[in-house]
């Protein structure tokens, strides 16, 4: 359902025009003042403003200008109307940024053509947005393994049907960048990929989320609300951490997938919609089945076709090129294009067993490049003492003491390194009187050599 904002001081023209919108499906909102009207614009996404120029509290053409300063993904198109237009009115408006023009009194048929063309222009520019948003995002799935082909090649083939998919795996593990993949290759690629992880919503929220909402169905929050299925329409819905929704929510995506419809929180009419679903979870769901904490229908609903991304501890092999790629992600991002990686740090990354998966080694890359400004080569020692004690070599921690020291002695070394081996400057950097960070060096081991 489209969203329509109408901004007139004449009660009777938006009492009518507001009759004439929602017996054409659209939601409606009216107000007669600029003030209030940049109260809902920043509350709630609209589609189009329908903005009269002559406003009791300001000009129209003044509202329009703040509108226009608004995030270009949330800006609606602005169709100005007036009872005493003139070319020059229209010129100005136009340069403003206003989709179109309309006399009082108004064409009933002019204004609904308008405003179904403001509003598909609005789609297409709230989507390239989108696109180009998604693109930047994009990464190729990096590895060579026999489990990275094999997730490429189930791709090609699963992408551009219309089945659910269900992506299995450990956190960190890379399931949002499958979700992707398979979005970028399927039919509808160049719809809108939305995503919602069910775990970071508080339960209270989760349906309004899902469904949104209508009529001030939501305390402290704006007037409507469109929710991912009505967002995703056309395109992909990626719901992560599926197995984390309540048994009331879990009711409702059900019958929204078995019906694409929907009905918001406090509408009355249903919305249809075409999305299609990508969930994923790091639970075992067939065990939640067994616990009561997920639905067994809605289980065989996603599970269409299931794909399972293997942890990093399970192809190690892949990991130097992962490591050189985000080297020269987060390279071009600092400004540091050319750095490399030593055989010996990478031979201690493949010993490591990333309880974090790819998102741990991502952050490990980029703290490393931080913390080491001016080395050409990241080498073993550059590397965290967690990760280089945690080889597999019997030196995992065993106390958060240990761990703590450990990270102690691996900022200090940096610290120190970066002053070029001075310790005073080391000592000045990290806020410590000098004779204080000797005596912390030699309770952490930290030698004049070293």
């Amino acid at each position: 359902m489209n969203h329509v904002l109408i901004v007139d001081d004449e009660a009777e023209i938006r009492e009518s025009l507001s009759g004439i919108l929602r017996d054409e499906n659209y939601a409606v909102v009216s107000t007669a003042t600029a003030e209030e009207a940049l109260v809902l614009l920043r509350d709630a996404s609209y589609d189009a403003v329908l903005l009269d120029i002559w406003l009791p509290d300001r000009d129209g053409l003044d509202l329009l200008s703040e509108i226009r300063t608004l995030a270009p993904e949330s800006r609606p198109e602005v169709i100005i109307i007036s009872g005493h237009g003139t070319i020059e009115t229209a010129v100005k408006a136009t340069k403003l940024g206003a989709y179109d023009f309309l006399e009082k009194p108004l064409s009933l048929d002019r204004t609904l053509i308008l405003l179904k063309n403001a509003i598909e222009a609005r789609r297409l520019r709230t989507e390239n947005i989108e696109f180009k948003r998604q693109l930047t995002q994009q990464a190729p799935i990096t590895g060579e393994s026999v489990p990275a082909k094999a997730l490429r090649q189930q791709i090609r083939l699963m992408a551009p049907t219309n089945g659910r998919v269900l992506i299995f795996g450990e956190s960190g593990c890379g399931k949002e960048l499958i979700a992707r993949a398979i979005h970028a290759q399927s039919l509808r690629h160049e719809r809108v990929f939305i995503e919602l992880n069910c775990a970071a919503i508080p339960e209270d929220y989760i349906e309004s989320e899902l469904f949104g909402y209508r009529n001030n169905a939501v305390a402290g929050g704006p007037p409507e609300k469109r929710g991912t299925f009505e967002r995703a329409d056309g395109g992909t819905l990626f719901l992560d951490e599926v197995g984390d929704m309540s048994l009331k929510t879990q009711a409702k995506v059900l019958r929204a997938l078995d019906e694409q419809r929907f009905t918001p929180v406090g509408a009355v009419q249903p919305l249809s919609v075409d999305v299609r679903v990508i969930a994923a979870t790091n639970k075992d769901l067939e065990e939640e089945i067994a616990r009561g904490n997920f639905r067994e229908d809605l289980f065989y609903r996603l599970n269409v076709i299931p794909f399972f991304v293997p942890p990093l501890r399970e192809r190690k092999e892949d990991i130097p090129l992962l490591a050189r790629e985000f080297l020269r992600s987060f390279g071009r991002e600092y400004g540091r294009p050319r750095v490399e990686i030593a055989d010996d740090a990478l031979e201690v990354l493949q010993q490591y067993h990333w309880p974090g998966n790819v998102r741990e080694l991502r952050n490990v890359i980029e703290r490393v490049l931080i913390l080491n400004p001016q080395a050409p080569r990241i080498e073993r020692r550059h590397l965290p003492m967690l990760v280089q004690r945690s080889t597999g070599r019997g030196e995992e921690f065993t106390s958060l003491h240990q761990a703590r020291e450990a990270y102690e002695r691996d900022y200090i070394l940096k610290k120190i390194e970066e002053c070029n081996g001075n310790v005073s400057r080391a000592a000045e950097t990290l806020g410590l009187e000098r004779s204080h960070l000797y005596r912390k060096m030699r309770s952490l081991g930290i030698t004049a050599r070293e």
